[in-house]
């Protein structure tokens, strides 16, 4: 008699999925506010390091070009070419692999990539560090970016431009993360 309920039990197991399976997966509260720890401490060594700017807001970047120029305003539109990853390294999202420059608003992105923009000139490469409360914070993104994380991205600022006609639109937004634009 115990084998069948064994052997059902066993079936249910594997084929039903359960709360606790499901929970597996997920991101807890822990991992969320493990992320939090390493990417402060990742930050505050990143400081730490030649060529490194830290703005008040907690932004940090690296100059690995200078343009010329005039910085974009907030309303504009920019073309850039970017490469994005966790602080372990991860490629989440790259403009390089799918070479094509992506266009958007300034003001259509994290907060990092906005208040970053503003202060490169066309012809800029950039390096810059998002603590997560300036990227997608608590909420993560998708399952590509957890919850909590620093990023880190790669930005060349191509071009700049005012205003766009109707027949001009947007390629993607780093607003959603940059998957599939």
């Amino acid at each position: 008699m115990r084998l069948p309920i064994l052997l059902a039990l066993t079936m249910l197991c594997l084929c039903a999925p359960t709360t606790w399976a499901t929970q597996m997966n997920a991101p807890t509260e822990d991992s969320a506010m493990d992320n939090l720890h390493k990417g402060l401490q990742f930050l505050e060594d990143n400081a730490k390091k030649p060529g490194i700017i830290r703005l008040d807001s907690g932004l940090e970047y690296q100059i690995l070009e200078e343009g010329k120029g005039t910085p974009p305003g907030p309303t504009d539109f920019v073309t850039v070419h970017y490469r994005g990853t966790l602080i372990d390294g991860t490629e989440f999202d790259s403009s390089y692999a799918r070479n094509t420059p992506a266009t958007f608003p300034v003001n259509a992105v994290i907060a990092g990539w906005t208040e970053a923009l503003q202060r490169m000139t066309p012809g800029s490469k950039w390096v810059i560090y998002v603590p997560s409360e300036l990227a997608y914070g608590s909420n993560g993104a998708g399952s590509v970016i957890p919850p909590n994380s620093a990023l880190i991205f790669e930005i060349e600022l191509i071009a700049v431009k005012t205003d766009m006609d109707d027949s001009e639109h947007p390629e993607n937004a780093l607003g959603d993360h940059g998957e599939d634009g």
